[in-house]
């Protein structure tokens, strides 16, 4: 089963993925998509407040933030990872509980990245935004770093989320009863 869409002007078929017996979601993959991610990063700077830094949780939003680094100009964006690395110093962590992650898993914030964010303007950019946990998991670490949270972005909006005021997003993307209808 798929559900079609189109997102920034390019159709696409999402696969349904089953989380339980009653409930599906699309899955939606931006990774190896090279159209996708340009058109989508295009349309979201469209829409973007005016920032400083970008910053997105690893690893689905990855293409997408380069993106739009790079169709805007930038040379520097920083990611919240899902594991500490050697190189990182200071590091700064939340725990969150997203919709598609079994369990509680932490992200992390390099400490570097955290002082160049201090009282800057932070746009957070992500793939899909649903319950909100990975976003909100994003601004805790934003604001402990100071900076200043101008802007939620996604490329989809699932479920509850359609009708938050608070995040820009390009498309609603809607769950699915276990039969793959489309839950109003």
């Amino acid at each position: 089963m798929t559900y079609p869409m189109t997102i920034a002007g390019v159709d696409r078929e999402l696969p349904l993925c089953r989380l339980s017996d009653d409930l599906m979601i699309g899955a939606f993959v931006i990774f190896g998509d090279v159209e996708l991610t340009i058109a989508c990063a295009r349309a979201l700077l469209e829409k973007a407040p005016e920032f400083d830094y970008m910053v997105a949780p690893e690893a689905k939003a990855i293409p997408l933030i380069y993106e739009m680094a790079r169709q805007s100009g930038r040379n520097e964006y920083f990611l919240v990872r899902k594991k500490k690395k050697a190189y990182m110093d200071g590091v700064f962590e939340v725990d969150v509980n997203s919709i598609t992650t079994e369990g509680t898993q932490k992200l992390y914030m390099d400490g570097a990245d955290a002082r160049k964010m201090k009282g800057k303007r932070i746009l957070i950019i992500d793939d899909v935004i649903s319950t909100g946990e990975s976003l909100r998991a994003v601004e805790t670490l934003v604001e402990k770093a100071e900076g200043v949270v101008v802007g939620r972005m996604a490329i989809l909006a699932e479920g509850d989320a359609r009708g938050r005021d608070d995040i820009i997003f390009l498309e609603p993307l809607p769950l699915f009863d276990g039969n793959g209808t489309p839950r109003k």
